[in-house]
């Protein structure tokens, strides 16, 4: 099937650099980020709009939107104002009503805030993206409902009601998808959190996939390197190394959610065989090979 890939800023954010990279220390992740001076780097919360030639528009997630109050806004480093991925739709000559389906790698604010609309003081959290089909994993949507209290702040408690409350919800834990169809392939995570959702697409020149927090950026590459938020950093390493040899192997891409430079690269390995970034692309303006 023919289909055209487009990347869609969302909200950017500023986090701290020792917690998104772990126990690597600042004098190896300055090499690859500078930080500001409250030890803060950038962050994009990108998604990928996936165009089938039958007309079917999927969104492979919606970034952490700005449903924050102001003082949770400033706590994690929200830097827009506004809805930007409402803006990013719209430049593209869409609205959020004009998507079928959205895939969430997992359910954690900074990749499913988005789904919310704009935050508006003395009103209750409104879901967007009206006439969607939503999918997410089984074991995802289970640790939403059942967060550990290390990552239940990473939750949003209201979101799995409005969910579930559409009727359009729908839970996935096998290789392929009915929603999606034979097109995606399905890989899953649990090393950064339980069930993480990572979405295959077949593409001429060689298969693309969504890295989520797998795989955050071109840095984290790296196989040793992991962070702070991860649940389980060796399991992740293991699932990073299998992904990323599975990849090269088969000429593959890697699509990043939160570069702030780059949006999808090929994956190469270098002479002491150490994975890295091959060709890169820093957008994707309706890629279709």
């Amino acid at each position: 099937m023919n289909k055209t890939l487009t990347d869609l800023l969302g909200n950017s954010q500023m986090l701290d650099g020792g917690a998104m990279f772990g126990n690597a220390p600042k004098a190896l992740w300055t090499r690859w980020y500078t930080p500001d001076e409250a030890n803060r780097i950038p962050l994009a919360c990108r998604a990928l709009l996936i165009e089938e030639e039958g007309g079917r528009r999927i969104l492979l997630e919606t970034g952490i939107g700005a449903f924050f109050p102001p003082k949770l806004k400033a706590r994690y480093g929200v830097v827009e104002d506004r809805h930007v991925l409402l803006d990013s739709l719209a430049a593209h000559g869409l609205t959020d009503a004009d998507i079928d389906v959205v895939v969430l790698s997992h359910l954690h604010f900074d990749h499913a805030g988005g789904l919310l609309a704009p935050y508006a003081e003395g009103e209750p959290h409104r879901l967007l993206f009206p006439n969607a089909q939503f999918l997410t994993s089984k074991k995802a949507w289970e640790r939403n409902l059942h967060p550990h209290p290390r990552d239940r702040a990473s939750y949003i408690p209201e979101l799995p009601g409005l969910l579930e409350a559409t009727g359009r919800m729908h839970l996935v834990d096998g290789p392929t998808s009915e929603l999606l169809g034979p097109d995606y392939r399905l890989h899953y995570s649990d090393g950064h959190t339980p069930g993480l959702l990572l979405v295959e697409i077949a593409m001429p020149d060689g298969p693309i996939v969504f890295a989520g927090d797998l795989i955050p950026a071109t840095a984290w590459m790296h196989t040793a390197i992991t962070m702070g938020y991860d649940r389980f950093p060796e399991l992740l390493i293991d699932e990073k190394k299998a992904m990323l040899q599975d990849l090269e192997a088969r000429g593959g891409r890697l699509f990043f959610t939160h570069d702030h430079a780059t949006a999808m690269c090929a994956v190469t390995r270098d002479d002491r065989g150490r994975f890295g970034p091959g060709a890169s692309w820093p957008t994707l303006q309706q890629l279709s090979e």
